[in-house]
């Protein structure tokens, strides 16, 4: 097996998430700079936003490595999708499948179901709900909770924030929730 057809294929957490994991020490050690997605919004806001804000009111060109840093995260996930893609569907397990089969979903394409994310469904209750609601809740809790999962998640727990621990038990116990309950409701609308 050459090195594309070894790379283009799923890793397993053993070696991903290790991986990931290195990118805090790294990050401390090169630097001192923490490992977070959410802030370079912040940032690009502060460096394009004219205004009186004091929000924005802080020197973002100390952070410019930040929006190199979720540039290079950007740009490498457009370099996998073109070069690595898989062209075959997504395997899902049998049994989210058939409950999701319960719901008209059967499209497994792509990353994202196309019966619910497209352009026409925006405009139905349920894909607006999905869509624009999820992505303003998403929004808002990252900017409340004081950061991003990947942050907290990532970050936080691994330089022992005592804040991280609580916000990262929160999604959990939010993801379980929505996952079980919120979600079977939307979809049945």
């Amino acid at each position: 097996m050459n090195i594309i057809e070894y790379i283009s294929q799923p890793w397993p957490w053993y070696v991903a998430g290790p991986l990931i994991g290195l990118t805090v020490p790294t990050l401390l050690i090169i630097g001192n700079k923490t490992f977070g997605i959410s802030s370079s919004m912040r940032h690009i806001c502060a460096a394009c936003i004219p205004g009186n804000l004091p929000f924005f009111k802080y020197d973002w060109k100390k952070e410019i490595w930040n929006l190199f840093f979720v540039a290079g995260i950007f740009l490498g996930g457009v370099l996998a999708v073109s070069l690595l893609g898989n062209p075959e569907p997504i395997v899902v397990n049998p049994n989210l499948t058939e409950e999701l089969n319960g719901y008209g979903i059967t499209d497994y394409s792509s990353l994202m179901p196309s019966e619910i994310f497209n352009w026409a469904n925006l405009f139905t209750i349920k894909g607006f709900i999905m869509m624009v609601v999820g992505g303003f809740l998403i929004g808002f809790g990252t900017r409340y909770g004081g950061g991003c999962t990947s942050g907290h998640a990532i970050m936080g727990l691994s330089t022992l924030q005592w804040p991280s621990l609580v916000a990262t038990c929160c999604f959990m116990l939010g993801g379980i929730l929505v996952a079980n309950f919120v979600l079977p409701f939307i979809l049945n609308l």
